[in-house]
């Protein structure tokens, strides 16, 4: 009897530990700052419905007043410097339900979580402009080369602040690991500083790696900075996780933590991946610090991603833009000279120019959309790109069919298996237009596609974060580098042919065999593309 009663004992032991160990996990949960943010964006939710159904039913004099906003805000919106697309993403909902429409503006567009962000950027702009300029014999030299290319800098530097470079050899990665591998290596090179800037930071072995050596240089009196997008701290890394970098003695923050707060600005996400190593060679790219970026995870199939290494003068472009980003929620002013010195003759030995871009809610154009466009309007041969989300304006789209329908070989590369589905859902009602103005579509078969790359005419490439859809052009922070005759040229083009073996070629006849809902769903989902 005394065993039997042991035997019970030790399961109801068990159970009772188990349950404590399972209701201690759900308290976590609950009261986590992602439940807690999540909670208090429906309650803001709750707020605006009950606002709406209030001012409809128990007010007339406030609706009239709403009534009067929402024309008012109409005609904002319709004088506003957007796209028509835009435009109509709000048109509708404030025409269709005047009252709640009013109110949705003004709870999502308000971009109240974003107040003195701009402010503090262009202060930053201006403490940075003396190192940003490019140099007369570059300049000579571009315009030698080709007037247009010199145009082009002129409008990069004028607009964004980032000026061209020569004598700025370049690395392309055509994979994540290749990245890895070769980034590794040049961390362990490090001596003075290393700066990371990721809007993706994940436990891992590629993190787990990176993180390995950064403690060790930061003890061997390395200063590093590791800055990531406040997004992970949602679902990938705890709140607290820069903590634990700070005591291992790395500089750590975060860009813009989320906030339960409705408004676009949440939208406004640094979507940058830059590594700077002691102002010698930088890293961008698609790659972010995620063990499906190396393919170590398979999440969506086989991913396919690409970087570039550049070193050189052209350096100093990503040091800067690095530096802007951290200090744009510090008060103080940054000794910017100590990371930006001159680099060694020796070092000196690319062909062609390089002009490292970035862009941004806070810079006064679309660059990053105006450099695409530019490519796309003066391709003579052909225009090459792969793309993991295709969501773009009339304009870019109107770009891209009359190139084509002039003769210029375009193809666009996406992926065959989705990160995102609506977003593809989204990205597949493109592909009768395209192909009517004989472009050529294909689907990277194997899995999925995050590489961003723009290549034309063997002469002209761009790589680097910017994605073809609206988050990338008109919300998030992005970089990326335009390279003019350079050698890394033929290695993206190069790359791109390799990637097209792998694909699937799509035609009329493929797309009719989509699912009709699902070409029903994108077709709705576009009418709310511009705020995805």
């Amino acid at each position: 009897m005394y065993a039997k009663e042991k035997v019970q004992y030790s399961y109801f032991r068990k159970v009772g530990v188990r349950v404590k160990k399972y209701w201690s996990i759900l308290f976590k949960i609950v009261f986590s700052r992602t439940m807690i943010t999540v909670a208090l964006l429906l309650v803001q939710i709750f707020w605006l419905f009950a606002g709406f159904k209030w001012l409809g039913e128990y007010s007339e004099l406030s609706l009239v007043f709403m009534l009067v906003l929402s024309a008012v805000l109409l005609v904002h919106i319709i004088n506003k410097d957007e796209t028509p697309e835009f435009k109509l993403t709000w048109v509708i909902p404030m025409c269709i339900a005047p009252v709640f429409g009013a109110l949705l503006y003004l709870f999502i567009m308000g971009n109240w979580g974003n107040i003195g962000l701009k402010k503090s950027l262009d202060r930053r702009l201006k403490e940075t402009e003396v190192f940003m300029h490019t140099d007369e014999g570059t300049r000579q030299e571009m315009e030698n080369a080709s007037r247009h290319m010199a145009g082009l800098s002129h409008y990069v530097e004028h607009i964004g602040g980032f000026p061209a470079y020569r004598n700025s050899p370049v690395t392309y990665f055509p994979t994540g690991e290749a990245k890895y591998e070769d980034l590794l290596k040049e961390l362990e090179k490090a001596e003075k500083f290393i700066f990371l800037e990721y809007f993706i930071v994940e436990r891992g072995k590629m993190w787990n790696g990176i993180l390995e050596i950064l403690e060790r240089k930061a003890k061997e009196g390395v200063e590093v900075r590791v800055m990531y997008d406040g997004m992970c701290s949602l679902l990938l890394l705890p709140y607290s996780y820069p903590k634990k970098l700070r005591a291992m003695g790395i500089k750590a923050k975060m860009f813009s933590p989320i906030r339960p707060l409705m408004s676009t600005s949440q939208n406004n996400r640094d979507h940058r991946k830059i590594v700077v190593i002691d102002g010698r060679a930088a890293y961008t790219g698609g790659v972010n610090l995620a063990d499906e970026y190396i393919n170590e995870k398979m999440k969506f199939g086989h991913w396919k991603d690409t970087a570039i290494k550049v070193e050189g003068d052209a350096v100093k472009s990503f040091t800067v833009m690095f530096l802007q980003m951290w200090n744009s929620a510090e008060w103080g002013t940054e000794e910017y000279g100590k990371y930006i010195q001159p680099v060694p003759e020796a070092e000196k030995k690319g062909v062609g120019f390089v002009v490292p871009y970035g862009d941004g809610p806070a810079t006064p154009e679309n660059v990053a959309e105006t450099v695409y466009l530019d490519i796309i309007h003066h391709a003579e041969k052909f225009v090459h790109i792969m793309t993991p989300y295709f969501i773009v304006d009339n304009a870019m789209l109107d770009a891209l069919q009359y190139a084509a329908r002039r003769g210029v070989d375009v193809r666009i590369i996406i992926p065959h298996i989705p990160d995102k589905k609506p977003i593809f859902a989204m990205s597949r009602t493109y592909y009768p237009d395209l192909l009517a103005a004989g472009i050529k579509v294909y689907e990277y078969e194997p899995g999925f596609i995050h590489a961003k790359v723009f290549v034309s005419d063997d002469e002209k490439a761009v790589v680097g974060t910017i994605n073809m859809d609206y988050r990338s052009l008109y919300h998030h922070f992005e970089c990326a580098a335009y390279l003019y005759k350079s050698e890394a040229v033929a290695d993206v083009e190069k790359d791109f042919q390799d990637t097209l073996k792998q694909c699937i070629e799509v035609d009329m006849d493929y797309y009719k065999k989509i699912f009709v809902l699902n070409r029903l769903m994108g077709r709705v989902l576009r009418l709310i593309g511009p705020l995805t």
